[in-house]
C-alpha cells in the first residue's frame, strides 16, 4: 500500500512538474490565508509577498480588516493562517486577554503614529482646552500618551507601566487637553472636530495622509509591527515561507522605494 502511494505521488509530481505547475512549498498548505488592516499592510502582501508566495506554489487570499480586534479572532479561529497589523505589546496584551495563543514570527516595516493637525494646523496654536483625539484600543492609547508627554503636552504618573498607560495615569495637563477617544480607524476622518488627532501609521497612509505632515512623530521603537500566527503553526513550512517572503531582498527593495519615512525591522540594519 504504501509503496503504491509513494508511486502515485511520484507519478504525480512528474506529471506537475512538465505541466509546468508549481506545487506548494508546503505539501500540507495549499492555501495561505492572510490578514491585514486596509491601506499598506494590505498594499505588501498584494505588491510583494503573495507574488513570491505563488512563485514557491501557494495560493494566497488576502483578507482586510478595518479594525484591530477581528484579524486576531479570525487567525485564532483558524479564519486567517497568518495576519500582519499589529505591535507586540498589543499582541502580548490581547492574547493573554482572550486567551489565544499566537506568535509574532517577523517585523514587518512599520509607518510611525503621528500627531496631525485638526482644526489647529501647529503645535504652537495648542490652547487650552484643545481637543486631541486618541485611539481607543489600550495599547495604542497608551502609545498616543507617551508621544503626547515626548512632546511636553503631559506628564504621567512615575513608575507605571509605559505600555499599559492609560487617561487616568496622566498627572500633569497644563493646557488642559480633552482627550477623545475614538477607533482608530476613524481618527483620519475625525480630524475636522478636533483640533489635534493621533493617528497609527497604517491608517495615515490608507487615507492618504503623507508622514510628512505629521506635527509630531513618536520616537519609540517598541511599536514596530510583526507578522503573526498560531503557536502551533509557528514551525511549519508555510509559516517559514511568509517569513522569508517578509524578510527577502525583492521586498526589501520594494519596500524601502515604496514607503518611505516608515520604521525598518530591526534585522534590516536601518
Amino acid at each position: 500500500m504504501l509503496r503504491g502511494t509513494f508511486r502515485f505521488c511520484s507519478v504525480l509530481l512528474l506529471a506537475s512538474s512538465q505541466a509546468g505547475i508549481v506545487l506548494a512549498a508546503d505539501p500540507a498548505k495549499q492555501e495561505i490565508v492572510i490578514g491585514t488592516t486596509v491601506g499598506d499592510f494590505a498594499d505588501m502582501v498584494t505588491d510583494s509577498i503573495k507574488p513570491q508566495l505563488e512563485a514557491k506554489g501557494y495560493k494566497v487570499k488576502l483578507v482586510e480588516f478595518t479594525d484591530y480586534v477581528s484579524p486576531n479572532i479570525a487567525l485564532a479561529d483558524g479564519s486567517l493562517d497568518v495576519n500582519c497589523f499589529q505591535h507586540k505589546p498589543y499582541l502580548e496584551s490581547f492574547a493573554k486577554d482572550r486567551g489565544l495563543s499566537l506568535v509574532p514570527i517577523t517585523q514587518v516595516l512599520t509607518g510611525p503614529m503621528g500627531l496631525y493637525s485638526g482644526k489647529l494646523v501647529a503645535l504652537d496654536k495648542v490652547k487650552e482646552g484643545s481637543t486631541v483625539a486618541i485611539p481607543n484600543d489600550p495599547t495604542n492609547q497608551a502609545r498616543a500618551l507617551l508621544m503626547l508627554q515626548d512632546l511636553g503636552w503631559l506628564t504621567l504618573k512615575e513608575g507605571i507601566n509605559p505600555l499599559k498607560a492609560s487617561e487616568f495615569d496622566v498627572v500633569r495637563n497644563p493646557h488642559n487637553l480633552k482627550l477623545v477617544l475614538l477607533e482608530a480607524a476613524q481618527l483620519p476622518r475625525a480630524r475636522e472636530d478636533v483640533d489635534f488627532a493621533v493617528i497609527n501609521g497604517n491608517f495615515a497612509a490608507s487615507s492618504g495622509i503623507p508622514f510628512t505632515e505629521g506635527l509630531f512623530l513618536e520616537r519609540s521603537y517598541d511599536f514596530i509591527n510583526w507578522v503573526v500566527v498560531k503557536s502551533a503553526d509557528a514551525d511549519k513550512p508555510f509559516a517559514k515561507d511568509v517569513a522569508a517572503a517578509y524578510n527577502s531582498a525583492a521586498f526589501k527593495d520594494y519596500a524601502i522605494k515604496r514607503f518611505v519615512g516608515y520604521k525598518y525591522p530591526q534585522g534590516w540594519g536601518g
